[in-house]
């Protein structure tokens, strides 16, 4: 069975656009041409991933996003938008979008983007309630150990709640206030040195070679990504 798409864009061209890359890809798409449409087809259908337009005429992408996350639904939401702004992209991986493509967009990296969200989110799904598989890393959900090819890591809580952070969510990019969220459990009073810091003892602890970092990545002026 083909892997389904929701396209959400109230342009025609762009969802006639979507809809012929998705399908080149053998997926299956359905469209939605408002928020409202969007939510309502989602209530009774499910999907593999959502292409989410910014800019649509009853309300914002964005608002689409946060009442989607607010429902408990976890389907993997990439932004297809005209918008090439920082801030955009940012503020949609903060309020749960898996990634970020503009248009004019090239169909090959489009159609290459959505197949690797449905993949990893697969891959995540396919781990049993006891145990978190990413890579060479294994977290045992019981006894809250982490592992890596075996071997046990000693992580304290702190570096421990980073790292699983980062096991949950393979390849999205985290800002700072994003990880001051998820870590501390705020989104003020933390030193900016903190996570440096943290970054720096648990890159110790799981990388080959620390100052070649392979599985966390610093993206310059967006903050970090973890790459199994």
């Amino acid at each position: 069975m083909a892997d389904k798409v929701l396209i959400v864009d109230d342009d025609p061209a762009i969802c006639k656009l979507l809809e012929k890359v998705m399908k080149s890809n053998g997926l299956e798409t359905t469209l939605a041409a408002s928020g409202a449409e969007a939510l309502s087809v989602l209530k009774n259908h499910t999907f593999d991933v959502i292409l989410m337009d910014v800019m649509l005429g009853d309300m914002e992408g964005f608002e689409v996003i946060q009442k989607i996350r607010g429902q408990g639904l976890n389907t993997p939401i990439m932004i297809v938008s005209g918008r090439n702004e920082d801030y955009d992209s940012l503020y949609g991986l903060s309020i749960g979008t898996d990634d970020y493509i503009t248009k004019p967009f090239r169909p090959v990296v489009l159609g290459a983007k959505v197949k690797a969200l449905i993949r990893r989110d697969k891959n995540f799904s396919q781990n049993t309630a006891d145990t978190l598989i990413c890579g060479p890393f294994t977290y045992d959900t019981t006894s809250m150990r982490f592992y890596k090819d075996g071997e046990e890591l000693i992580l304290s809580s702190r570096e421990s709640a980073l790292f699983l952070m980062f096991l949950r969510h393979p390849g999205q990019v985290f800002t700072k206030d994003m990880i001051y969220e998820q870590v501390w459990g705020t989104l003020i009073a933390v030193d900016d040195n903190a996570i440096m810091v943290y970054i720096n003892r648990l890159r110790g602890k799981i990388e080959d070679d620390k100052q070649n970092p392979k599985h966390i990545i610093t993206l310059r002026g967006l903050g970090y990504r973890f790459v199994p």
